[in-house]
């Protein structure tokens, strides 16, 4: 983890509460990164990453495997997440592209749908992007 990163997950790590923290990272990530649907495509060998460094050193178009590795690297070195409270889900876009997002519980009893990659579509926090919804 680089410097910079470790400095924002320091901060993440002060905030009270799971969904200041889920809602900090999805704002920190969603401002930084965005989904395309074309670039998905042409830029297909970007899924391949160098781990979580090279990840956070991008900026602009990421795939959306790519930034719900790198959300959850965050939300668990936060403190405030395991593993076992985030699922990576998938779905389809259009009915034949497949996509991933986040389900992310936040209490005992209460899951959040998270997908960053897909803010930029119009698809807000709680929900995802699936079918022709985008």
């Amino acid at each position: 983890m680089t410097k910079d990163l470790e400095a924002v997950v320091e901060e993440i790590r002060k905030l009270p509460n799971r969904e200041d923290c889920l809602e900090k990272v999805y704002q920190i990530l969603t401002s930084k990164y965005h989904g395309n649907k074309i670039k998905t495509y042409s830029r297909f060998f970007e899924i391949f990453s160098n781990g979580v460094s090279d990840l956070w050193s991008r900026t602009g178009f990421i795939h959306c495997t790519n930034v719900n590795l790198l959300a959850k690297n965050m939300l668990v070195s936060s403190g405030h997440f395991k593993n076992k409270d985030i699922q990576f889900r998938w779905t389809l876009i259009y009915w034949i592209s497949p996509h991933q997002y986040m389900r992310v519980r936040i209490s005992d009893d209460e899951y959040v749908n998270v997908d960053i990659w897909a803010k930029v579509y119009g698809i807000e926090f709680g929900d995802y992007a699936h079918g022709f919804n985008l």
